[in-house]
């Protein structure tokens, strides 16, 4: 079988993670400028580490890749990957968070919803997908991810599902 691969980016959150970087840089050039950076070094260094912090996200979070084969998934976000094996998933549907927590984060998170502990890949503004697993992947139940293509990319996974079933 072929390979589905897919690139997700989105502008909007790249933007917003952008703009909080301006905006704690400003504040710190501002304070280093007027009051120097030792006066009330720990606000200062606050400030710093939130406008590099957030800078790094942008670029660590810049791209989404979706990897999937006959026999694997795989997301890679930057510098962090997770793989699951495609044996391993018990279902495969349209993510159910409540909207605190599905539009609380981009990036990489983690959190306990429904009573299930789930792993999130995702971006802001695109539809997600929830993968539940048979076993946990460590702690994780659930791995819940973006993509541009949820209906194509729950029919490939459930295929596939299938066909290792077989």
């Amino acid at each position: 079988m072929d390979h589905y691969y897919e690139e997700v980016r989105s502008f909007k959150t790249s933007l917003l993670f952008l703009f909080l970087s301006a905006v704690f840089s400003t504040f710190f050039i501002k304070r280093v400028l007027t009051l120097g950076y030792r006066e009330n070094i720990a606000f200062s260094t606050v400030l710093l580490f939130f406008s590099i912090f957030f800078g790094l996200y942008v670029l660590n979070y810049w791209t989404l890749k979706i990897i999937i084969t006959d026999k694997k998934i795989q997301l890679n976000f930057g510098l962090i990957r997770w793989r699951s094996d495609l044996s391993n998933v018990k279902a495969v549907e349209m993510d159910d968070s409540p909207p605190v927590i599905k539009y609380g984060g981009a990036g990489v998170h983690f959190a306990y919803v429904r009573g299930m502990y789930r792993a999130f890949f995702n971006f802001l503004e695109f539809p997600r997908i929830l993968i539940t697993y048979q076993e946990k992947q460590g702690l994780v139940q659930g791995l819940v991810f973006t993509t541009r293509n949820p209906e194509k990319v729950i029919k490939i996974i459930k295929g596939r599902m299938e066909n290792n079933e077989n």
